[in-house]
């Protein structure tokens, strides 16, 4: 599907270009349109600080722009007019969307600019995936319309189950960039003992250092499963997708094993059909 064909009446352009093709993208096209601009908005917020955070370039020129879009996130809040992020600011005014949130994203990608993350302590991942996927998440349910509560419930499981799954998968592409995600306990108690991601990917012992994050992936998508269960249909139609089809990527990890040649797991559009299907329209 071209950008052009997919494109939603009214979105805005920028935001809707940069959702389109994507996962989220197909999961949000179920929405009702007030909803689904709003989450092109955030969707696009969201790569544009992460193309910050993983442009190569000079790191303090990175943390200046993310200082830039702090500010630009408290003219949002604030209600100071600004023309280039009308959209964010319209979606930010029409759900209430938190400051809080997008800071913290923003702050979870500042974590990858000031240093590659390398072997960080549990706490420290734990406080990674808050920032960078339960805090979007958290932005996300109240689009949804889900309760104060659930909604948060929802975002801190669904936000770490996805953002683990990612990090289980792009082991080999996060090495390359000079980063490792994987906790320092789990490395030890694997019995790798360097933090050297090029070394930890060749290391045999690497599945075993990815059976704790294999645990929590299990944990969180059954903690999430337990509160969609108990919410309206209609408000968990969007995350039940991105789970399922999160679920179908960690699924295909276990079944690939983490040996080498690692070969990228991915999800046929076939696949993604269905569950779009199964959950949105049957």
């Amino acid at each position: 599907m071209s950008i052009q064909a997919a494109q939603p009446d009214g979105a805005d352009d920028d935001a809707a270009t940069r959702a389109s093709g994507s996962t989220f993208y197909r999961a949000m096209r179920i929405l009702p349109a007030p909803q689904r601009h709003a989450m092109y908005e955030i969707y696009s917020f969201c790569r544009k600080v992460d193309d910050i955070a993983d442009d190569p370039g000079d790191r303090m020129v990175r943390l200046a722009q993310l200082a830039q879009w702090r500010r630009d996130i408290d003219a949002i809040c604030a209600e100071l007019p600004l023309d280039a992020l009308a959209g964010l600011a319209r979606a930010t005014r029409e759900f209430g969307l938190a400051r809080e949130d997008f800071l913290a994203i923003i702050d979870g990608m500042e974590m990858d600019v000031l240093a590659d993350i390398r072997a960080p302590d549990l706490a420290t991942l734990d406080l990674y995936c808050d920032r960078v996927a339960s805090a979007v998440g958290r932005l996300c349910v109240k689009v949804f319309g889900l309760d104060p509560q659930t909604g948060r419930d929802l975002a801190h499981h669904l936000g770490r189950a996805l953002q683990l799954t990612n990090i289980l998968r792009d082991l080999d592409e996060d090495a390359a960039m000079g980063r490792l995600y994987l906790p320092r306990e789990a490395l030890l108690e694997a019995g790798i003992s360097s933090t050297d991601p090029r070394a930890v990917m060749a290391h045999p012992a690497l599945g075993r250092a990815c059976a704790p994050i294999i645990a929590r992936v299990r944990e969180h998508f059954a903690r999430a499963d337990a509160i969609m269960n108990a919410a309206p249909r209609r408000a968990v139609r969007a995350p039940r997708i991105m789970g399922e089809a999160y679920k179908g990527y960690f699924s295909a990890l276990l079944a690939r094993g983490f040996a080498p040649p690692r070969e990228r797991v991915r999800l046929s559009k076939a696949r993604l059909l269905w569950i779009i299907l199964r959950h949105a329209v049957i």
